[in-house]
C-alpha cells in the first residue's frame, strides 16, 4: 500500500551494459529505470497500452509477437492482464541483468508462452527467417535509441519478418522538442522510406510509429 504514496525502492544492480538499473514499486506496479529513462512500468506502460487499445488487442486475431527490448516484460504483462490475451512471445534482450530482473519480478507470474533470447537484436533480425504477426520495437540505451536500430537496412530486415496484414509498433521518445524533432526526422526519413503507409501516434511522452503490413 505504501507504493501508492511513495516510490518504493526494491532492488538496484549494475551490469556490463548499465552502470545502474533500479526496480521501484509505484502504485502497486514494478518499474524498471536507468538514470535517465523508464524501461518498463507494469501494465501502466502507457505508450504501448494506448497503442494496443487503438488496435483493439482484445479481439486481435494474431498469434505470435516479437518484442525487441524486454524491460520487465510490460508488453506480455499488459496484454495478458489488461486485454485477457495469451500470445506466443519471442523476446530479444541484450542485457542479462534485465533478463534476470524480468524473470524475477514479472515473467514467472504470466501464463503466456514466452521465449526470452539473450542476443543482439540486430544480429537476430538479420539471421532469423521466422514470420511474426506483430513486432514491438522497444530498444533504448538509457534515453537513446542506438543508431543501428534507426537505419533503413534494419527497417527493411524488420519488414521481411512481418506476416501479411500484421503490425510493426516502433516506440520513440517525444518528451521534449529535441526528442520530437529527432523522432519526426526519423519518421519522415527512414521509416516512411521503408513503410510509406506508416502512421504516427502521440501517446504522451512518446510517439508510437505504426505500420500494417499489406497482404
Amino acid at each position: 500500500m505504501l507504493s501508492y504514496f511513495w516510490e518504493w525502492p526494491i532492488e538496484t544492480i549494475s551490469s556490463d551494459e548499465h552502470e545502474m538499473l533500479q526496480v521501484l514499486l509505484i502504485q502497486g506496479q514494478y518499474q524498471l529505470v536507468s538514470p535517465n529513462a523508464i524501461y518498463s512500468y507494469g501494465d501502466l506502460y502507457t505508450n504501448f497500452l494506448r497503442a494496443f487499445k487503438k488496435l483493439k488487442m482484445e479481439s486481435w486475431s494474431g498469434k505470435n509477437i516479437l518484442v525487441l527490448g524486454l524491460g520487465l516484460g510490460s508488453i506480455p504483462l499488459m496484454l495478458e492482464k489488461k486485454f485477457g490475451r495469451k500470445f506466443q512471445y519471442t523476446i530479444i534482450e541484450f542485457d542479462e541483468a534485465v533478463i534476470h530482473l524480468a524473470q524475477k519480478y514479472t515473467l514467472k507470474h504470466l501464463q503466456s508462452p514466452i521465449e526470452v533470447i539473450h542476443a543482439d537484436a540486430l544480429a537476430f533480425i538479420d539471421q532469423t527467417s521466422q514470420k511474426f504477426d506483430m513486432i514491438c520495437m522497444d530498444i533504448f540505451f538509457d534515453d537513446t535509441i542506438p543508431s543501428q536500430f534507426e537505419s533503413v537496412e534494419f527497417l527493411k530486415n524488420i519488414s521481411e519478418l512481418i506476416s501479411a496484414n500484421s503490425y510493426l509498433l516502433y516506440n520513440r521518445l517525444a518528451l521534449n522538442q529535441a526528442d520530437r524533432n529527432k523522432s519526426q526526422a526519423f519518421f519522415d526519413g527512414a521509416f516512411k522510406q521503408v513503410f510509406p503507409e506508416g502512421q504516427k501516434m502521440d501517446v504522451g511522452r512518446n510517439w508510437m510509429l505504426l505500420n500494417r503490413q499489406p497482404n
